[in-house]
């Protein structure tokens, strides 16, 4: 599998990497292909979900928190420098294999590091009775993209009130707070981020494919449906 890699390392928002995703899935004919990424704080919500039912918008805006719609299923998630953010593409077709392997290969990072790590039926992994990584997939034509948060760190009062899940929610999971039912990776392990991220790399990783000027440009075309208020919003035209 080959690391996917920028022509220029600079600070891109959320929708960029989700293009990202998107133009490497349509245009590079490979078999495998992975990359991370980090943004500045961010809350990103799923493809079918009501942006006020999940996001607490007025918190967000008051402390500059930005907010996008991906086109993946799932649920809502707070993302910032202090975590990191995997990608996957795949040319496997079948999402129950494509899923198992994503987390197969994360599995592998953290027991390598000496982290007792399971999965779940609902695709996230856990330490302990904790959740350190979500996922979530979509489909295109001959390929199939998964993508997940790992938590490093975080900043938790960001996490807390940026995201509104029900109250009913969390009392299906028999929980008080989002606080309770997530763990840290600093706390399992030595690493920096930066580290961590080098780890992962070289651990899942042989080669790379770097993207050119061109591929970039062609990325920040796709992403401009990714900034489209009526797309954020879904707003039915």
């Amino acid at each position: 599998m080959k690391y996917v890699v920028l022509p220029e390392q600079r600070e891109r928002r959320l929708s960029f990497y989700l293009a990202m995703e998107e133009y490497v899935a349509r245009h590079l004919d490979e078999t495998d292909l992975f990359f991370t990424w980090q943004v500045e704080p961010t809350v990103i919500f799923g493809r079918n979900q009501v942006m006020l039912n999940e996001v607490n918008v007025e918190y967000c805006r008051e402390h500059g928190i930005q907010m996008f719609r991906r086109k993946s299923g799932g649920g809502c998630v707070y993302a910032d420098r202090d975590n990191v953010m995997l990608s996957y593409i795949s040319k496997e077709e079948n999402v129950g294999l494509t899923f198992n392997r994503f987390i197969n290969m994360l599995l592998l990072v953290l027991r390598k590091l000496g982290i007792k790590a399971t999965g779940t039926t609902h695709n996230d992994v856990m330490i302990g009775d904790r959740k350190v990584s979500g996922t979530a997939f979509y489909h295109l034509p001959g390929r199939s993209i998964v993508h997940a948060t790992m938590l490093y760190d975080t900043n938790m009062e960001h996490m807390l009130h940026a995201i509104t899940p029900s109250h009913e929610k969390l009392q299906q999971k028999g929980i008080q707070s989002v606080r309770q039912r997530i763990t840290l990776l600093k706390d399992y392990t030595t690493l920096t981020l930066d580290e961590f991220r080098t780890f992962v790399r070289e651990t899942l990783c042989t080669g790379e494919l770097r993207l050119s000027a061109a591929d970039v440009e062609g990325i920040e075309q796709l992403e401009r449906a990714y900034l489209r208020e009526e797309f954020i919003k879904h707003i039915k035209s």
